[in-house]
């Protein structure tokens, strides 16, 4: 029996080493994940370092998934991911080549082993939620409800988008 799909939106960040570059290839290697298609991919924004600022501007994106991968299976292919691109997690918000986030798993609300679902601090980031809304305008966040109004909340972090909005992959 084939596993069902489910839909995970991912996170992606980036502030080193060309950020945009990187971002664009990591669509591109999340499009390959075994047992995963990608659905969706928002345009590109840049946004204000959060934590750590005393480090260059982020880009950042979420994409949508279709995956048959389980949660934690999935957030080992995300940080295997990071580390192929060359990723070093030297302290908390430190600059970094690649940032993959796993933000939402279809509906699931989970804390164990690592993974929190959905992202605790997703509802609290422009940077996230606004790539998010553009390629699921109707997404609702677990425990929390519609995503939008979260995004009214964030109004003193300002995001600049880079490239036209995301398109469908769909065929």
């Amino acid at each position: 029996m084939k596993p069902v799909a489910q839909r995970a939106f991912i996170g992606l960040g980036s502030n080193l080493s060309e950020p945009e570059y990187q971002i664009q290839n990591a669509f591109v290697e999340l499009a390959r994940l075994p047992h995963t298609r990608l659905a969706a991919r928002s345009a590109l924004y840049r946004s204000a370092p959060v934590g750590y600022a005393d480090q260059p501007d982020f880009i950042n994106a979420v994409a949508w998934l279709e995956t048959a991968l389980a949660p934690l299976q999935l957030l080992q292919t995300l940080f295997d991911l990071e580390h192929r691109f060359g990723r070093e997690r030297t302290f908390r918000n430190a600059p970094r080549i690649l940032d993959l986030d796993l933000l939402l798993y279809d509906g699931l609300i989970c804390h164990e082993h690592g993974l929190t679902l959905p992202h605790p601090r997703m509802h609290e980031r422009a940077f996230v939620l606004a790539p998010l809304l553009e390629i699921a305008p109707d997404c609702a966040i677990p425990g929390r409800g519609a995503a939008y109004p979260w995004l009214e909340n964030c109004t003193g972090q300002p995001i600049e988008r880079l490239e036209p909005m995301g398109e469908l992959l769909r065929a």
